[in-house]
């Protein structure tokens, strides 16, 4: 029997019934908190097709070239309100550990969240 891979982003549930939906497009991603937590699973898979569809046209890179050899392995949610949404995330690059701290601001247009901006 197959084991179930737990999804990256922490929350302790299958990849498939936690952002996987989201990632394929299945489903959209109700809360600023749960499109952060696809967005985290998406670097953690260099997915830059949907990192770039799920950043809001206003503030979109053209192209999005991720770095090379690092990997992701932890995500915190320090706190998540109506369009905001302040992280930890950890990773490794060449076996440096490092972190990101952001306070992560979403817009909900056109029945969809989307990634506006961080600080």
């Amino acid at each position: 029997m197959k084991k179930r891979q737990l999804c990256p982003c922490g929350t302790g549930l299958p990849e498939m019934k936690c952002c996987g939906p989201v990632l394929s497009g299945e489903t959209l991603a109700a809360t600023p908190e749960a499109l952060m937590r696809s967005r985290y699973t998406a670097y953690s898979q260099h997915n830059t097709a949907y990192l770039l569809s799920s950043w809001h046209a206003s503030t979109r890179p053209e192209t999005l070239e991720l770095e090379s050899g690092i990997k992701w392995f932890q995500l915190d949610i320090l706190q998540a309100s109506h369009h905001i949404v302040e992280f930890c995330a950890r990773y490794r690059v060449q076996g440096k550990a490092g972190k990101l701290h952001e306070v992560s601001e979403f817009v909900f247009e056109g029945g969809c969240w989307y990634y506006l901006k961080g600080k």
